[in-house]
């Protein structure tokens, strides 16, 4: 028999919960918005990072970001690139980063010479929907080459956030996949987010993105 002890995984959601409101008085006390990016290994998140600091930098808006991964630091070296304060945070054999994570990484962040927060989660569909970081907005990424039945598969993490991305729309004719019925399986799950068909190539569509970001 699967024995489920409730109590249990409630202490630990509240405690996460917890330090997530505080995380979030906490950039807010630096005047500082933050926003969570979720996602699959590959479906974008370290990329369009890569092309929305040079769009913050023309709106005169300072970004930084912290990098999730559960080991390496590949995206965090792509992401210093662009010029901006970064924390890399491993999880070690954790498939997403927690609350008390974020408040570890945001203690090395320069956060008066930080307005946007990027929080890049570690890459996975299941693992991070249940822990709040403390951002005010979660964005979740897709693309096209994982298969257009991937957010049938994943319906908890489109109920959860706020803004849908699907990626790498150039590439759904050659994978089979099709946006359409990737952007109707979005809303049926959450009829209210606003989905984005994006290119980070091209940067097709990014800006309007980035102003639904803001809102």
């Amino acid at each position: 028999m699967h024995h489920i002890d409730v109590r249990m995984e409630k202490d630990v959601y509240d405690v996460n919960n917890a330090i997530a409101d505080e995380n979030a008085r906490h950039l807010k006390d630096h005047g500082i918005r933050a926003f969570d990016l979720l996602g699959a290994i590959g479906s974008g998140k370290t990329a369009l990072i890569e092309r929305l600091v040079p769009l913050l930098k023309g709106k005169g808006l300072r970004a930084g970001a912290i990098a999730g991964d559960v080991y390496g630091d590949d995206d965090f070296q792509r992401i210093i690139k662009q010029g901006i304060p970064a924390y890399n945070a491993n999880t070690g054999k954790e498939c997403h980063l927690d609350a008390h994570l974020v408040e570890h990484a945001i203690e090395h962040l320069p956060l008066d010479d930080i307005d946007i927060l990027f929080i890049e989660n570690v890459g996975n569909m299941v693992c991070p929907t249940d822990f709040r970081l403390g951002a005010e907005k979660r964005i979740v990424i897709v693309s096209s080459t994982e298969g257009d039945d991937v957010v049938n598969k994943h319906p908890m993490m489109f109920r959860d956030c706020t803004i849908g991305v699907i990626n790498k729309v150039d590439l759904a004719p050659l994978v089979g996949a099709n946006i359409d019925r990737m952007e109707a399986d979005i809303h049926r799950y959450n009829p209210e987010m606003p989905v984005f068909k994006t290119n980070m190539k091209t940067g097709e569509n990014l800006a309007e993105l980035l102003d639904a970001i803001l809102v």
